[in-house]
């Protein structure tokens, strides 16, 4: 049987059965010699080749490659360091206040919240979280949330620990219905679950590089929604935020009309030249194709994992299904001596949240997760 992918594409896929996506996917080998010759050109050559032209233009490509991601226009892509600081510029640009509330999940990754909750520090924001029973948050409990006073609904299109996914659409219409934004994080989505940001209408998505986009560490990507970006001023500003970059005016600051003005500081600017091979690579194979596969695997897994007396934790719906999934051994063996078990075997998984959590992403094949639920097997017994 063909695999999915060319082995050589992800070298490391050899090594071992990793289904770890989740933490830190394997980067795909094209993004990794862009890093690296980008590095090694700055090192020996300077200024030669890297000059100011290079400088202004370096995003380029990502912008490109990210609005194919989001089904969206270049100018409304924007590239910093990481998710957690473009989270932290958009939410002290939206800067809730005190009659207002922010509305998320008691699951999401903090780093999705800490932002707005420091917001709210500053100026009594309330903040309403969905709490969810056993790790799972039903949608209706977070849509009821939602009133007149609702700013901002920040998620995670997909929970980072259950692998729970949202329906985009119908958030946002709670949303827009009273006048809040919808805020994504889609750090567990974005290359592994379709996201139309035009067909869903959501305001703002930002998302990692190192995760299911199989690039490096260092870079992350924000969506802005045409209606925002003329009129916030971003929390983070410097000297790339001006609209002439290399005018470098210290008595003023003009924004461009577009999410570039979210691009503010020098970064490793390899970093968001790998992520754009990576990018263009998954576009190549196709987002939907990607995501057909890894269900299918995870389908497998699940199957596989409850014959063996497992509990997943997640929702039986089709909509709210992703390439995670969690799951725990009532009766059997701690998840935290299962999750050792495999990783010692050389089956890479993560321990979360009293679970193991699987996470398998379009280098893996079905002999893969056969080799797995056989450790699972011999773990158990």
């Amino acid at each position: 049987m063909k695999r999915f992918v060319e082995p050589d594409d992800f070298p490391a896929s050899r090594k071992c059965v990793y289904l770890n996506a989740a933490s830190v996917a394997l980067m795909y080998g094209g993004a990794k010699r862009a890093v690296v010759e980008w590095q090694e050109d700055l090192a020996e050559n300077g200024t030669i080749h890297f000059d100011e032209a290079a400088e202004e233009s370096v995003f380029e490509n990502l912008h490109v490659a990210a609005a194919g991601l989001f089904h969206a226009h270049p100018d409304d892509i924007a590239v910093a360091s990481s998710a957690s600081e473009l989270m932290c510029s958009l939410a002290w640009a939206l800067v809730p206040g005190r009659e207002t509330n922010v509305v998320s999940t008691g699951v999401t990754f903090p780093s999705t919240l800490y932002p707005w909750s420091r917001v709210a520090r500053h100026t009594g924001c309330e903040i309403r979280l969905a709490r969810g029973r056993g790790g799972y948050v039903d949608p209706d409990e977070l849509v009821e949330l939602i009133d007149d006073r609702t700013a901002v609904v920040a998620v995670c299109h997909v929970e980072f620990s259950t692998g729970q996914t949202y329906d985009l659409a119908r958030l946002v219409e709670a949303c827009h219905s009273r006048g809040a934004l919808l805020v994504v994080d889609a750090t567990q989505s974005a290359g592994a679950v379709p996201l139309d940001v035009r067909a869903t209408a959501v305001d703002a998505v930002v998302t990692a590089g190192y995760k299911w986009l199989c690039g490096p560490f260092g870079v992350g990507v924000l969506y802005l929604a045409p209606h925002l970006q003329g009129r916030l001023d971003p929390g983070l500003v410097g000297w790339r935020s001006h609209k002439e970059m290399w005018d470098l005016p210290a008595d003023r600051l003009e924004f461009p009309g577009t999410a570039r003005r979210f691009e503010f500081s020098t970064i490793a600017y390899g970093c968001a030249i790998g992520l754009a091979r990576s990018v263009e690579y998954l576009l190549g194979l196709g987002v939907d194709r990607i995501c057909a596969h890894n269900r299918r695997l995870a389908d497998l897994l699940a199957r596989g994992l409850r014959e063996r007396g497992a509990e997943i934790i997640a929702s039986e719906g089709g909509g709210e299904r992703s390439s995670i999934v969690a799951a725990r051994f009532p009766g059997k063996k701690e998840s935290s001596a299962v999750a050792k078990y495999l990783n010692d075997a050389g089956i890479v998984v993560s321990g979360r949240r009293g679970f193991v959590r699987f996470s398998p992403h379009l280098y893996n094949e079905a002999a893969d997760i056969e080799e797995s639920l056989a450790c699972i097997e011999a773990a158990l017994a």
